[in-house]
């Protein structure tokens, strides 16, 4: 959570007061988000759910992925983007990333195989993927894109937002999000029909409150589980939609000065990684890439910032459902005794990744926080120096010393 204030209680407390928690002929806070989302996004549709892991979900089942299905994850994002390709039947095929710790498109184009039906590019830590090559392979391909933007809130790729260049596209608003309403989230996309599957995935009663409408086989509604939003999750992203680009902006301006402020360490050997579309992703991370894994624990003993590869469960080696093959609670509906995916590729091993977890282990990260002072973002600077000269050139009795004047809570990534 990055900002919250007297806004969302306002909000939130007009919606109690009226009695207006209910979305569908009652409120309309939710309509009026998901409208202002979709023009801000420059896409024709989007829909509220309870969460990124349902948005994700949604998302697949709108694309009509199933049994027999592979669908192309990559090796670091959060355990969700695996389980939703599972909760549709279909096996996710998991393929490395690259320096951006985000999947690499060589990888995606070697992995390809005759079952393969989509993939899922995760803007992960608000950092873009490399969308321009990844549509490309999906056009020759005839693959469909879900643009995993749970992580991406406010971000975008070369001018165009997060979740409106793939197929369809999946959100997070939870407690850790850039824009949040505690926990929730949203599919994206400009496919009518599309839009309409994922709101029938996420509400098999949609059509209950807005008309039922005659068409063909595949427009049918369908039964499934329900994830709707309520109209307190719509009060308070109305809020919060008018923060974003000012969170993002501050973060943004924040990364740059940090950037100019250490670009003279590029002499003993710190290096950025490189990123996609720097100028358009969301920022909320700086990213260095150190020649060995012992050197990056090295640097975050001294600047307490955070190893991409230490955290837990982004990581495939801590996807333990995936690992061992729990694809469902009734073993009947496990997709991976599935008759139909006998021919997909359903073995994994801890070590399958390697390139990815030797970047991972590498990838230290420091996070931006549209918050933070001048002499915060000075004491960055200060220490991320501190760390790369002990470290890089071998200073660690210097004269120099880390200052500690930083805010712990905003560099608090256990739960990110």
């Amino acid at each position: 959570m990055y900002i919250v204030g007297e806004e969302e209680i306002a909000a939130l407390a007009n919606v109690i007061r009226e009695g207006r928690l209910f979305r569908y002929g009652v409120g309309n806070e939710c309509d009026r988000f998901e409208s202002r989302y979709a023009a801000h996004l420059g896409v024709g549709h989007f829909a509220l759910t309870v969460s990124g892991t349902y948005a994700l979900s949604a998302a697949m089942i709108a694309l009509g992925l199933g049994p027999g299905d592979e669908v192309l994850i990559p090796a670091h994002t959060y355990m969700a983007t695996a389980t939703a390709v599972l909760t549709t039947g279909a096996i996710p095929v998991i393929v490395d990333v690259d320096e951006s710790i985000t999947i690499d498109p060589a990888a995606i184009e070697n992995a390809i195989g005759p079952r393969t039906r989509a993939v899922v590019p995760v803007h992960m830590w608000g950092a873009a993927c490399n969308m321009d090559a990844i549509m490309d392979i999906a056009r020759r391909h005839e693959l469909w894109v879900i643009e995993d933007s749970c992580q991406g809130v406010g971000g975008g790729y070369e001018g165009k937002k997060f979740g409106s260049i793939g197929h369809i596209g999946a959100f997070s608003f939870n407690y850790y999000k850039n824009m949040t309403s505690g926990e929730g989230g949203g599919v994206s996309t400009s496919d009518e029909r599309l839009a309409k599957r994922a709101r029938c995935a996420i509400d098999p009663c949609h059509f209950y409150w807005t008309g039922r409408e005659d068409g063909d086989e595949a427009d049918k509604p369908f039964a499934g589980n329900g994830g709707r939003a309520s109209e307190l999750m719509g009060a308070m992203l109305n809020v919060q939609l008018d923060r974003i680009d000012g969170i993002v902006a501050a973060m943004r301006a924040e990364k740059k000065q940090v950037i100019e402020g250490t670009k003279k360490l590029s002499n003993l050997g710190l290096k950025l990684s490189p990123m996609n579309s720097p100028d358009h992703d969301c920022a909320a991370h700086l990213m260095y890439l150190m020649p060995s894994a012992e050197e990056a624990k090295r640097f975050t003993r001294i600047f307490p910032s955070v190893i991409a590869g230490k955290t837990g469960r982004h990581t495939y080696t801590e996807w333990d459902q995936v690992l061992m093959g729990m694809g469902a609670a009734h073993p009947a509906m496990n997709p991976y005794n599935h008759p139909d995916n006998a021919a997909c590729r359903r073995t994994y091993s801890k070590d399958m990744c390697a390139r990815s977890l030797e970047i991972l282990n590498r990838t230290v990260m420091v996070p931006m926080h549209p918050k933070h002072s001048q002499a915060e973002i000075d004491a960055i600077i200060h220490n991320i120096e501190v760390a790369s000269r002990a470290v890089l050139a071998g200073d660690e009795d210097g004269s120099i010393k880390p200052t500690s004047a930083l805010d712990a809570q905003k560099f608090d990534m256990s739960a990110t």
